[in-house]
């Protein structure tokens, strides 16, 4: 499987779920090589066949046999069930199974915006503060968040950069600002539009840390390169542009990177002046 998927051109997996849906990606291209060959086949069959240059006398009657509506039949069973056994129950456990937010997953917020990508966690007390359009300043608040609203004082904003620990189921909760937005972990198999006015949720597990995944990547193309957040979705002209950055730690180093952010609202929550109006 890895093999073949290393010729497929996927990175490498480090997600719970990958597996399951790798295994669907190399069973489609099976099925699309076989429909490949057999009607290139046929096709070149047919020109040699049914060649001008024959007589005048050959037989272009075509096919007596009922040998295609076999083949037919049979690529219709394998497809559905691909679409049936293997795809619909991926899809249905990534609809069904979202970690509730006092499940003890990690929870947090994605606004996106042309063209960046703003995460918004709700800090200790679990409770993401209120946001208003009318709060938002692209310099200093950029998701219009109200400082001086209930729990709000300890969440934790970050422009393109997402925090996560290893081992731990993740929900993000996907809207955006602008325009639709696709927001894309190629290494986590994860993938979800960002829609204007709409709240999506997508959930995931890492399953090694991002110092792991270096260490797997050292004498490879993206050695040194770590994990990066693309938008997959075409959104303006500066889309090439709009990437961010994942971090997987560990328990301890997750825990180091939320205490260095819970210092640094400390230090600077006196010159928050950030204001509190209402939706």
């Amino acid at each position: 499987m890895a093999e073949i998927l290393h010729y497929l051109g996927l990175p490498i997996n480090m997600s719970v779920d990958g597996p399951a849906i790798d295994e669907v990606i190399v069973l489609t291209h099976w099925l699309m090589l076989v429909l490949f060959v057999g009607w290139g086949s046929f096709f070149i069959i047919s020109l040699v066949k049914f060649r001008s240059s024959k007589s005048a006398n050959a037989d272009h009657d075509g096919v007596k046999s009922h040998i295609s509506d076999v083949l037919e039949v049979a690529v219709a069973v394998i497809e559905i069930v691909l679409l049936v056994g293997f795809a619909m129950p991926i899809w249905a456990s990534r609809i069904s199974d979202v970690p509730e937010a006092n499940s003890g997953a990690v929870h947090a917020r994605i606004i996106a915006q042309q063209f960046a990508w703003n995460f918004h966690y709700p800090g200790d007390d679990g409770i993401f503060g209120q946001t208003s359009p009318n709060l938002v300043d692209e310099m200093e608040n950029p998701i219009g968040l109200n400082r001086s609203s209930e729990g709000a004082a300890d969440d934790i904003v970050t422009l393109n950069q997402l925090h996560i620990p290893v081992n731990t189921r993740i929900r993000l909760d996907l809207t955006s600002k602008d325009v639709i937005h696709s927001f894309s972990l190629p290494e986590l198999r994860v993938k979800q539009d960002a829609i204007p006015g709409m709240k999506i949720p997508v959930h995931f597990e890492a399953t090694m840390t991002s110092e792991e995944f270096l260490a797997e990547m050292v004498g490879t193309p993206r050695e040194g390169k770590g994990l990066e957040i693309a938008c997959a979705q075409l959104c303006g002209l500066g889309h090439y542009r709009m990437r961010g950055f994942l971090t997987v730690h560990d328990d301890e180093g997750y825990q180091a990177w939320l205490e260095e952010e819970k210092l640094y609202l400390e230090e600077n929550s006196d010159d928050d002046d950030w204001g509190d109006d209402d939706w």
